[in-house]
């Protein structure tokens, strides 16, 4: 079963300064907090805040796309987490025909903001996400994997600027 959510606002991890997208049950109180990357969490923040850029952002590129090709997203659905990862769907239609595509939930989320789509998230993900490893190691040991790593711990809750909660 799955249950109809907000984005309620984001935030950062104080343990680890990554950006946290917050969803909040419609009609309870149910809420499901997604790590995020930072620039995911600017493509949710400037639309939440009603921010207009002179060019197209990626998430609106694709929402425009979509529209020139008579495509309408009915619905994004945060459907899986496993071992720490969300998985996501974007439900659309096309000429009366319901398709699907695997998207990662930050996406799935800056897109259903931009088209006024439902987020739905299942049960079972809001059980799973209880059990959460919050001290998991990173899986990309490289040295460029350590690089990221460096930086995404190096950043400040300052670096989000009005976004944080």
């Amino acid at each position: 079963m799955y249950k109809p959510m907000v984005i309620s606002g984001l935030t950062v991890d104080p343990v680890t300064n990554s950006p946290i997208v917050i969803l909040k049950e419609i009609d309870g109180e149910e809420t499901l907090p997604i790590w995020i990357g930072l620039l995911e969490a600017t493509a949710i923040a400037s639309e939440l805040e009603g921010i207009k850029f002179s060019r197209p952002m990626t998430h609106d590129l694709f929402r425009n796309l979509l529209e020139m090709v008579g495509v309408k997203i009915q619905k994004v659905e945060v459907c899986d987490l496993k071992d720490n990862t969300y998985f996501a769907m974007i439900h659309f239609l096309h000429e009366g025909k319901e398709m699907t595509i695997d998207a990662r939930p930050s996406d799935a989320l800056a897109v259903s903001l931009r088209a006024k789509a439902p987020i739905f998230v299942s049960d079972e993900v809001i059980r799973k996400s209880g059990q959460i490893d919050l001290k998991a190691e990173a899986e990309d040991k490289s040295e460029k994997g350590k690089k990221w790593q460096e930086i995404l711990e190096g950043l400040n809750p300052e670096d989000f600027g009005k976004y944080k909660m």
